[in-house]
């Protein structure tokens, strides 16, 4: 059939000729009694040849993007194969092409530049799915018919944009969090544009041998790359690179790319169209963690295309010029760190999460990031003048000079802030009525211990042992595990370490630990201990390698998402049994064992008095019990700032649960966002609250807010408040503390 195609493509005719030879090709091949071609023009979706349908409805019929099955295909990217296209919801049937008789349907999308610009499909009378080998030919064929649109100048402009902005004028774009930090500079794209020249090959071997050659190449650039990192070596971020480099030696990748060059696709071609194959599969994978190793795949095979094509490097292999910032779709951790870190000032991402590869990367290389950011390449263009302010969650294209001037004295306030922080470090967190109260950071990568002595903090009051578990490709084995917490633990020094045990499923999804039932409701299923405790022999293995790793030392074991007492029994009980067969080994143990649980489940709170006799601490974790309280999903744009964490409602909960735990000479702390906020940080300390465990970087303003405040006034004044609330809590509360000069940052 490509054979045919390419017959077609080189004949001297019109483009709308060809487009008639191909649909009768295409429909001869796949034996279907309708083929169309349908383009995308001004916008809408343009029957541009058929072999089968009404020939009067060609360049009659239009739909716009989402309307029927054509609509919905090339909307989402994605094929669809139906045995009775009338059933699919999106099915709109459209009388002037006579397609009432055809009851099958198979499209997929052509793609040009990542977008789709039309859509093939194929229909049968017969009530049947087409086969798997069927629709591949379909995409192998699009890819093809991609390169004769592009080459008749039939792609609509809305289509081939480029990346110069549709505006010049300055513009404020929002995004999510992922690496702290504020940065100036011009806007850099990662990537410029491949263009593949021809898709049809003429050798079969010789493509072969150029995909072999460009393996060999790309994996001596990443091996390369690994080694010169210039951060620490023992890192998580090195088992990223480890998983990374895994897919770079994927026997199946390079499989698929042999079997699209048998079809008859030239190297690059055959690359692209496994890429293609590959963002199709991430737009259907609702499992995050999956998708972000997917995302490391296709930066591979953007580095294997480079290669290949022989084509311009990324803007890191051309070097950087100024000091810059990053544009990307998404980024893979060894790209990251093939840029010069002097003149790389920020990052942002179209895509992106906290838990990426890159982010982690990014962390360790001090890179501020930026993600979620959508339409990026789109609103931005190559050279413009970025202000990147990831703590605000935010970036200014094309500044004036009024915003520049407001970001210049925000990032130089901002550098003195620090400054002062730093110099702080080794003074108590000591309230002015003399309170002292203890200041702890949240952490999860063994780099992250460094903060305590950046910090002056008390300890880590939060280690999530789950980073681990979340960037390995495979389940850590036990000795690893051990490796960590005993690194861990070792350059945390005497300073106490709180272990949670790991926090799993949800919204943290492990590919090596899919669990069949689909659940509606994550963040409130099976997650956590509820996991923990099933999957007993993974928590098991958890239990060994902290209690190993603690060999002589004090572990601090906390369980997270506790609903009920017998789970925190059921998992004591599991640690127990793990020290008492150590011990029978004669291996030495940790000197104690102090275990606690989170308060993240409401329910929990009115069962305390059963629970607070047997726990040596116990951790209020505000970011899930928030969600929990006011029924509001947190990952729900709609929501997340919706419910205040300084309702009555919150404070009024903790002021209970505090009461009971003092009275029962129980330690506790809150671990979680609300405490690293220097407004909610003060209504903790005001309901009594007096260990916080907070982000590193939120440690000296919060450290200043505690060394600003009379706390014995604020706990007197906050009850009077929670009697009777006012109408804004909020206002309220940073009205006292302007009228009792406590510094908020």
């Amino acid at each position: 059939m490509l054979v045919r195609l390419h017959d077609v493509m080189a004949a001297r005719s019109t483009a709308q000729a060809k487009l008639n030879s191909v649909v009768k090709i295409i429909g001869e091949a796949t034996d279907s009694e309708v083929c169309s071609i349908y383009l995308l023009r001004e916008g809408v979706l343009e029957l541009f040849a058929t072999q089968g349908l009404d020939q009067a409805a060609v360049h009659v019929t239009k739909m716009a993007m989402g309307e029927g099955l054509v609509g919905t295909i090339a909307q989402n990217v994605e094929i669809l194969n139906l045995d009775e296209a009338a059933s699919h919801p999106d099915f709109a049937f459209k009388p002037e092409t006579g397609e009432d008789k055809f009851h099958s349907f198979a499209g997929v999308p052509i793609i040009r530049r990542e977008r789709a610009v039309g859509v093939l499909c194929v229909q049968h009378v017969e009530l049947h799915r087409y086969a798997d080998v069927e629709v591949e030919a379909l995409q192998t064929v699009a890819m093809v018919l991609s390169e004769l649109i592009a080459n008749a100048d039939l792609i609509d402009a809305s289509a081939a944009s480029t990346t110069r902005p549709q505006s010049t004028a300055a513009m404020r774009i929002a995004g999510l969090k992922l690496v702290d930090g504020m940065a100036r500079g011009f806007a850099v794209f990662h990537q410029p544009r491949i263009t593949i020249e021809h898709t049809v090959a003429e050798d079969a071997d010789a493509e072969r041998h150029r995909v072999y050659g460009a393996f060999d190449k790309m994996r001596e650039q990443i091996e390369r790359m690994a080694a010169q990192a210039e951060f620490g070596k023992g890192g998580e971020h090195d088992e990223v690179l480890e998983t990374y480099k895994m897919f770079a030696y994927d026997e199946g990748w390079s499989r698929r790319i042999n079997e699209a060059i048998d079809s008859g696709l030239t190297a690059e071609a055959a690359i692209e169209r496994v890429q293609q194959r590959t963002r199709m599969r991430m737009r259907q994978i609702d499992d995050p963690l999956l998708a972000e190793r997917m995302h490391d795949l296709e930066d591979l095979s953007n580095r294997l295309l480079r290669i290949v094509s022989g084509q311009m490097g990324t803007a890191a292999q051309m070097g950087l010029r100024q000091d810059s910032i990053l544009i990307a779709r998404n980024l893979g951790p060894a790209e990251l760190l093939e840029y010069d870190r002097r003149r790389l000032k920020g990052v942002i991402l179209e895509e992106g999460s906290l838990t990426a590869h890159v982010t982690i990367v990014a962390r360790a290389m001090g890179v501020p990031v930026l993600g979620r950011v959508k339409d990026v390449r789109r609103l931005i263009g190559d050279g413009d003048l970025l202000l990147l302010d990831v703590t605000a969650g935010e970036i200014f294209a094309r500044p004036t000079p009024l915003i520049e001037e407001s970001f210049e004295g925000k990032l130089l306030l901002s550098q003195k802030r620090r400054a002062s922080f730093a110099a702080m470090k080794d003074e108590p967190p000591v309230t002015r009525d003399g309170t002292r109260l203890t200041l702890m950071v949240n952490a999860g990568l063994r780099d992250d211990v460094a903060a305590l002595d950046l910090t002056g903090a008390d300890g880590i009051g939060l280690f999530r042992t789950e980073f681990q578990f979340l960037v390995s490709a495979t389940l850590p084995q036990r000795e690893r595990q051990q490796r960590l917490y005993r690194d861990v633990l070792e350059a945390a020094g005497d300073r106490p370490v709180i272990f949670r045990t790991v926090d799993i499923g949800g919204d943290k999804a492990l590919p090596y630990l899919k669990d069949d039932a689909d659940e509606e409701n994550p963040a409130m299923g099976w997650r956590a201990l509820r996991l923990a405790l099933e999957r007993d022999g993974l928590m098991k293995a958890q239990a060994r390698a902290l209690i190993e790793a603690a060999a002589g030392r004090t572990l601090n074991v906390m369980f997270p998402m506790v609903s009920e007492p017998w789970e925190f029994d059921e998992a004591q009980s599991l640690f127990e049994a793990q020290r008492a067969w150590i011990a029978s080994r004669q291996r030495k143990l940790p000197t104690l064992i102090r275990y606690g649980a989170m308060l993240e489940v409401p329910a929990l709170a009115e069962m305390l008095d059963v629970l607070l006799p047997r726990l040596d601490f116990l951790s209020i974790g505000t970011n899930d019990l928030t969600q929990f309280l006011f029924a509001a999903d947190r990952a729900n744009p709609k929501l997340a700032e919706r419910y205040d964490w300084l309702s009555p409602a919150i404070l009024r909960f903790l002021s209970r649960v505090v009461a009971p735990t003092r009275a029962a000479g129980v330690d506790l702390a809150v671990c979680g966002e609300m405490g690293g906020r220097t407004l909610e940080a003060m209504a903790l300390i005001g309901l009594g609250i007096e260990r916080l465990s907070i982000t590193p970087a939120a440690v000296g303003p919060v450290k200043a807010m505690i060394r600003s405040l009379d706390r014995a006034r604020l706990m007197e004044d906050m009850a009077a408040m929670l009697a009777r609330p006012p109408r804004d809590m909020r206002g309220a509360l940073a009205a006292w503390a302007a009228d009792n000069q406590v510094e908020l940052v």
